[in-house]
């Protein structure tokens, strides 16, 4: 139980509460503690009371400068003591991915608002959390924290539900994260971008990285800005003219495009403004899910060409998951075995680099090797995405 109030005391940042009362106006009320006027002004955004369409949205989450945001909306009854209150939000944030663990807890928080009208009652549930990992309330309902496990929230989304839907092309995706592009996805549902967004990294579960997560954006300046830091930035000079050279270069791959930085990581950004189909300096792949479409950017397509081995992966994604008897979490099992074999495609080529024991990819025993076009330019892009060049 010590480790799970330690956990807690680490993840839990902060709490806040966003009200609209009967003249129309949403106010940021309360918090706990202090938070800043950028990501007070984000959360507002996100709290869907100030949509102009009046569409409530009861739960959404999202990420910005590595902190994570969980957002619970409720309609006031008439029977609250919120009398001049016609809706409110509850916001926590944290440094954990965990949707389902936050939801329960700010629906709690929401029906002691209701019940009490004041943040005390809130303030006292949350830091009961934060210090025991526990609030109780045979009125109100009661939470644990040790019964969210992280990992269960990565299996939460279907990944059969998108190979149901995008059949092969979902090796588009699979690629896409293996190389850590930039993908960004569009409907205008919120709740359908989240259960989307959210399951992609699965398909590359042998990194278990959800910090890719961006599942609700806006195209605002700042959290525009916040997203393009996620990606690292290119090695290449100002004056670049697009090429750079590599230890035993001679790639066709190296022609067009300037080489990723060590802090290449890629990011997945959920969007319910259908203008970001005309922001192609934000994504190398585009997913209109609304529309059942995948598209790849024209600058990313060299790296993205697909042939025999993406028609092998696709092949085994839509057969594992077209199998009734294989759940989710066995389909993302037989992805990442998968993702293994193609690692062990590297390995032959792999070397330790002179300064510093750091395996770098030998680009001329892979070039030697003749492997199809398609597959040796996925290979080397690989090694770029796990750092494995030498520059």
């Amino acid at each position: 139980m010590a480790a799970v109030v330690a956990m807690d005391t680490q993840l839990m940042l902060g709490v806040g509460l966003i009200e609209k009362d009967t003249n129309g106006e949403v106010l940021w009320v309360w918090c706990y503690p202090s938070t800043t006027a950028s990501l007070r002004n984000l959360l507002l955004r996100k709290c869907c009371l100030t949509d102009e369409n009046k569409l409530l949205h009861p739960f959404v989450f999202g990420q910005y400068r590595r902190t994570w945001f969980y957002v619970t909306t409720v309609e006031v009854p008439d029977s609250s003591v919120l009398k001049k209150v016609t809706h409110f939000s509850i916001v926590l944030t944290a440094k954990d991915f965990n949707p389902e663990k936050y939801a329960a807890f700010t629906r709690i928080l929401c029906r002691l608002y209701l019940k009490y009208g004041s943040p005390v009652k809130m303030m006292e549930s949350y830091i009961a959390v934060l210090t025991k990992g526990i609030c109780q309330s045979e009125e109100n309902g009661s939470f644990l924290s040790r019964d969210f496990d992280s990992r269960k929230a990565y299996l939460a989304g279907s990944i059969k539900d998108i190979v149901s839907q995008f059949g092969m092309e979902t090796v588009i995706l699979h690629t896409a994260l293996m190389l850590k592009k930039r993908i960004v996805v569009y409907h205008p549902k919120i709740e359908a971008v989240q259960e989307f967004t959210r399951t992609l990294p699965a398909l590359v579960w042998h990194r278990q990285d959800w910090t890719i997560l961006h599942s609700y954006m806006h195209l605002h300046a700042e959290e525009l800005e916040s997203l393009q830091m996620c990606t690292g930035v290119s090695l290449c000079s100002p004056g670049c003219p697009g090429t750079h050279s590599v230890e035993q270069a001679g790639l066709r791959t190296q022609k067009s495009t300037c080489l990723p930085s060590a802090g290449i990581k890629g990011y997945i950004a959920g969007f319910v403004e259908l203008e970001v189909s005309n922001r192609p300096d934000l994504y190398d792949v585009f997913v209109n899910l609304a529309d059942s479409e995948i598209t790849i950017a024209p600058l990313a397509k060299e790296a993205m060409m697909m042939g025999k081995l993406h028609k092998e992966i696709g092949q085994l994604i839509v057969q594992s998951a077209e199998d009734p008897e294989k759940s989710d979490s066995q389909v993302i099992q037989d992805i990442a075995l998968k993702t293994k074999e193609i690692f062990t495609h590297l390995a032959p080529f792999s070397e330790v680099s002179d300064d510093g024991g750091k395996v770098v990819l030998n680009v001329e025993a892979l070039k030697q090797k003749r492997f199809p076009p398609a597959t040796e330019n996925f290979l080397y892009h690989l090694a770029a995405a796990e750092k494995m060049l030498k520059i």
